[in-house]
């Protein structure tokens, strides 16, 4: 498994939310894409880059448009963009997104 891994459930129809395509960044002196994947039937994303991350700033950008195009919702975000600092580099790492048209939150999951 994926040292990071994600998945999103669309909140304003009660579902995973499929096919959303994610990317991994690491944030240095400069960005640099670590892995891209879309988002499967469960709205997960279990193979996202390495097994391991060594400590410092990440992103995960979610390509929101090209899902709710797909879904056709009309929606307020066309990306979600979360950067986030990891400090244990033995520890996995779960960054949910919860998804509606006008609406996303997060949190470090398990």
């Amino acid at each position: 498994m994926s040292a990071i891994t994600t998945h999103v459930l669309d909140t304003a129809l009660g579902r995973p939310a499929e096919g959303v395509p994610v990317r991994l960044e690491s944030i240095t002196d400069t960005v640099t894409t670590l892995a891209t994947a879309k988002t499967n039937a469960d709205g997960r994303v279990g193979d996202l880059g390495p097994d391991r991350v060594e400590a410092g700033t990440y992103r995960l950008v979610f390509d929101t448009a090209s899902y709710f195009t797909a879904t056709g919702q009309n929606a307020f975000f066309p990306e979600v963009s979360l950067t986030f600092t990891l400090a244990d580099p033995e520890q996995h790492y779960h960054v949910p997104v919860l998804l509606s048209p006008f609406a996303y939150s997060t949190y470090r999951g398990s």
